[in-house]
């Protein structure tokens, strides 16, 4: 079986130093940078995210603490282990307070700096040298990444998961917050169980509390047979609130008792049914200005929030573009059976420079539309330049959608009924008060739908 040697910075100004670092940890197994600074270390922690960092304390310019100062804020998941001379051991222990995971005291044996190595790379979610490939990436495999922040998220992900705290993932649409939960579950200890995801923001409020709880027969109209719902359908498993800031108050009152008493009680039944689920929630929009202002229930939210995410857009890690674009060309070229192997140097430049509003869910649209239409092995500049033009055309906000649709509709009703507001709002089944509401919310006058008399 494969191995995935583990990535280890050492910065040290002191070359023989840097030199025997370097060679004891490379024997066992490890891929080391070395660096003679802190400035340095800063620059190829850039360039590719190490799984630990060994640095001396006492070094020009930078030192050691500045450089874990400045990691720390960046990568709060980076353990960090100082190099440190016996008449700054003080020193070393007051760092550790700080958040350093451990110092080494020079002159050190190499049984100890291994043992320091390893426990702080199993800490922190990474793992010693030799273990396999299967064991340490599977749980993140569908997530294709070279990005120093999605590194750095990655190994908060795989903390959290190894305990059982509910999770809140916030992120544009499109980033990936479906796959980051994915990715949690696949690395705990429910991954044998199911994941079920539900999207709270595209089923109807009606439906929604039978879909999360189930019903019994005849609990309503239409109800013909038992359901279960999605959280006995996770029992034991995963269940993840996609858009969770779109439910509806009324049934957050019910999700919250659920997750305090750990039982269901399906529609129109008086027997609650124990479940035991982990809770992983994500949205697109601001989830504490909703609590603010009151359109999300605070005790939910403190509930759902014990650990916070941030997915990365996409246009905040572009070093990913080249990557994720090569890997939908591929799987796309085997589902179009077309002979397209790479994009043109041109090609690329436009996808790694374009905005992506829509982040990796337009970047795929936009390779599919390219393949799709390719007649040569390599994609032209041309064809990538119009599928983005036609992606920003299409691509607009929720929030602009959502009144653009509600604009619409309401326009439609107020003119099959003549500007007769009564008939319109039963037709959409809310009440004259609400209808007018809606109508002074998005400017529509309804007498200008009134009929001509003749």
């Amino acid at each position: 079986m494969t191995t995935v040697p583990q990535r280890i910075l050492v910065v040290d100004d002191d070359p023989g130093i840097l030199r025997l670092l370097t060679l004891r940890l490379q024997s066992a197994g490890y891929a080391v940078t070395s660096v003679e600074s802190a400035e340095k270390a800063l620059s190829a922690i850039e360039a590719a995210r190490p799984n630990l960092v060994i640095t001396d304390l006492r070094m020009g310019g930078m030192d050691g603490m500045a450089l874990f100062d400045a990691l720390h804020r960046a990568h709060p998941t980076l353990p960090v282990i100082i190099l440190t001379a016996h008449g700054t051991i003080p020193d070393a222990v007051a760092a550790t307070k700080r958040g350093v995971f451990g110092y080494l005291t020079k002159p050190f044996e190499a049984q100890e700096l291994l043992e320091q190595v390893a426990k702080a790379l199993s800490v922190s979610g990474g793992v010693s040298a030799g273990t396999s490939a299967l064991g340490d990436r599977e749980w993140r495999s569908d997530i294709i990444t070279c990005s120093p922040l999605m590194e750095d998220l990655l190994a908060q992900a795989r903390l959290v998961a190894a305990g059982d705290a509910s999770v809140f993932i916030q992120g544009e649409s499109g980033s990936g917050k479906e796959l980051l939960a994915r990715a949690i579950h696949k690395a705990s200890a429910r991954a044998e169980a199911p994941f079920v995801a539900v999207n709270c923001g595209a089923i109807p409020e009606q439906l929604l509390e039978s879909e999360l709880f189930g019903h019994v027969k005849g609990a309503f109209t239409g109800a013909t047979r038992d359901h279960s719902g999605l959280f006995q359908a996770a029992h034991q498993g995963t269940l993840f609130l996609d858009e969770i800031g779109d439910m509806p108050l009324t049934l957050q009152v019910k999700l919250l008792r659920v997750l305090e008493d750990k039982q269901v009680r399906p529609v129109g039944s008086t027997r609650s049914v124990p479940v035991d689920v982990r809770i992983i929630s994500a949205t697109h929009r601001d989830l504490e200005a909703l609590k603010n202002t009151g359109n999300f229930r605070q005790d939910l939210y403190y509930r759902l929030n014990v650990v916070s995410l941030t997915v990365p857009s996409l246009a905040q890690r572009r070093e990913d573009i080249p990557l994720l674009a090569t890997y939908f060309l591929h799987r796309l070229a085997n589902k179009y059976h077309k002979a397209v192997t790479a994009f043109a140097p041109e090609a690329m430049e436009l996808l790694a420079q374009a905005p992506w509003p829509g982040n990796v869910r337009q970047l795929q649209n936009v390779v599919e539309q390219t393949v799709a239409l390719a007649t040569s092995p390599i994609i032209p500049a041309t064809l990538v330049q119009n599928a983005i033009q036609h992606e920003q055309d299409e691509i607009t906000s929720f929030e602009v959608a959502r009144t653009r649709f509600e604009r619409e509709y309401l326009a439609r009703l107020l003119k099959i009924t003549g500007g007769n507001v009564s008939q319109a709002a039963k037709l959409a089944k809310r009440n004259r008060t609400e209808f007018y509401k809606l109508l002074q919310r998005l400017q529509l006058d309804p007498a200008l739908f009134k009929r001509p008399r003749d």
